[in-house]
């Protein structure tokens, strides 16, 4: 049974990280087939800093939505969170947090479309020329990335003892001051977790970006537009960059989350 077990495990690895292996050792391939590994070279990453002006582009593009978005997401999110854990009523809350997972829930290309045309109907009011652009795509992105900074900052809320407030209050501090000062320090891993989770989903996010960007063009959008034709490796050795970036950010995640779980254990 327990080679069984370790079989299927292996096979579940090998589906999801062959693919990203074969991308990471191809973007090392001096030539330029996609099939035979010639030897290894850094020359498709050389070429995409010397002449891969349009992918540095997108890429730049994408991480100033993620980066505005996921900060908009976090602040706005921490907000939402605080908002719903002092709500009384147990029905409004379910309420609201059915509400939350709606944008998670949903195909994204239902939330895509609907989007757009929402921004299509109002620019037709306003008398836009251009009714989606880059101030568009960035509350798609805010939108669905709200939820996950919630998720993780709910939690926080709801282990946090409900007395500093109180206690921080008595000692001089107003409600603002009381909660800077003594609720947000024990509820930042999760804002963190929630900003992280928020980046690296506008940062690989292509089906809502492909219904409200008009021309911002994004990572993403840009490679979808490059499948029509053979790709160079120059692509590879981009999303090999982009892989590297996402594994950090997820060993960060678990790291805090991990550290964060020790902490739960020793006060309780």
């Amino acid at each position: 049974m327990r080679v069984l077990r370790g079989i299927f495990i292996a096979l579940i690895l090998i589906l999801l990280y062959a693919p990203m292996i074969v991308m990471l050792v191809f973007s090392f391939n001096s030539g330029t087939g996609t099939a035979v590994f010639e030897g290894f070279s850094l020359r498709w990453y050389k070429e995409l800093f010397l002449y891969g002006g349009d992918m540095l582009g997108a890429l730049r593009n994408t991480l100033i939505l993620a980066l505005l978005s996921s900060i908009v997401s976090t602040v706005l999110g921490t907000v939402a969170a605080v908002g719903i854990s002092k709500m009384k009523k147990q029905w409004t809350k379910s309420t609201i947090m059915s509400i939350t997972n709606i944008p998670m829930m949903n195909p994204e290309v239902v939330t895509g479309i609907s989007m757009m045309l929402m921004f299509v109907f109002i620019g037709r009011i306003l008398n836009l020329i251009n009714s989606v652009n880059f101030i568009t795509i960035l509350i798609a992105h805010i939108t669905f990335g709200l939820p996950y900074v919630i998720l993780n900052v709910l939690p926080r809320l709801s282990s946090t003892d409900k007395h500093l407030t109180e206690a921080a209050m008595d000692l001089g501090c107003t409600s603002v001051e009381a909660f800077f000062k003594a609720v947000l320090p024990s509820i930042t891993p999760g804002i963190i977790v929630g900003f992280i989770m928020a980046f690296t989903m506008s940062l690989d996010d292509f089906v809502i970006s492909y219904f409200t960007n008009g021309t911002y063009q994004t990572l993403p959008l840009l490679i979808y537009s490059m499948t029509r034709k053979p790709m160079k490796p120059d692509v590879y050795a981009l999303e090999s960059i982009m892989f590297i970036i996402i594994l950090v950010l997820m060993i960060l995640l678990n790291i805090i989350q991990s550290d964060d779980k020790k902490k739960g254990r020793k006060a309780s």
